[in-house]
């Protein structure tokens, strides 16, 4: 099975059904980011520290890769604060509700669809800012990312990255949707394909639900690092109780700030 094809496919369908992260933001949202007041998430609820931006609230002339990044949702909101705003993303779908809300918005951004791990349309040193909340969770492999979004960026250009914690993958999720209790059942790292069992497996292909992947600390830290990107920021985030039985038991997203060496 051709895993991006497929996650491509699923995320269309997901985002035409209006997901949370493909839902467009009210129209009051990008007029106020017109006028220099804004925030954006990495991960489900807090927001971005606004001294991670090289310029904040106005980001006249800075050159934005929004990696990633859902439909209709961040990239107009840093395009009406100024930005220059490149959309790259594997979904046709995401980018299209991305294009539309600028457009309605008499806004002008750079689509292109595409591998977050084969970035050629872009060229070397491009850009200031790269914004890629967690999305990573749908990759197999994590080297090829880094290194191209360390060539695309500019000398002290800035990687913004969201992350799932691993841990998430560690349990058996049937048992805590039926029950409640926390059942460990998956080593680490962990892969839809090869450790969710059959039956599951088989009603996620059914419904079109993205394939997930863990990944671990090091690969998502420790990657950045060896792609030549140094980690000067970091935080911890909590899922909604309403997404997860494992809400309150430990912070389930994280975020870094990691700057082109």
């Amino acid at each position: 099975m051709n895993i991006a094809e497929y996650n491509r496919n699923a995320w269309n369908l997901q985002s035409k059904e209006g997901c949370r992260w493909s839902t467009p933001y009210p129209d009051e949202v990008f007029e106020k980011a017109r006028a220099g007041e804004w925030s954006v998430i990495l991960t489900p609820n807090k927001a971005v520290p606004a001294n991670w931006f090289p310029s904040y609230p106005d980001l006249s002339g800075v050159k934005v890769l929004a990696l990633a990044c859902g439909g209709g949702q961040q990239v107009p909101i840093f395009t009406a604060a100024g930005a220059e705003v490149t959309s790259y993303d594997a979904s046709d779908v995401q980018l299209e509700k991305d294009v539309e809300t600028c457009q309605r918005h008499g806004l002008e951004i750079r689509a292109i669809q595409g591998d977050m791990a084969d970035m050629a349309a872009l060229s070397d040193g491009e850009f200031d800012l790269i914004f890629n909340p967690v999305s990573n969770v749908f990759a197999e492999k994590l080297e090829l990312i880094w290194q191209e979004s360390s060539r695309v960026l500019k000398k002290g250009g800035s990687l913004l990255c969201g992350f799932m914690d691993p841990a998430f993958f560690l349990f058996d999720h049937e048992v805590l949707e039926e029950t409640g209790e926390l059942v460990v059942k998956h080593k680490l790292p962990y892969s839809d394909v090869e450790h969710a069992s059959a039956k599951l497996l088989s009603e996620m292909l059914e419904a079109q639900l993205s394939v997930e992947y863990s990944h671990s600390w090091e690969t998502q830290l420790g990657g950045q690092c060896q792609a030549g990107l140094a980690i000067t920021g970091f935080y911890e985030d909590h899922w909604d109780a309403e997404s997860t039985g494992l809400h309150g038991w430990f912070p389930m997203f994280a975020a870094t700030r990691a700057v082109k060496l």
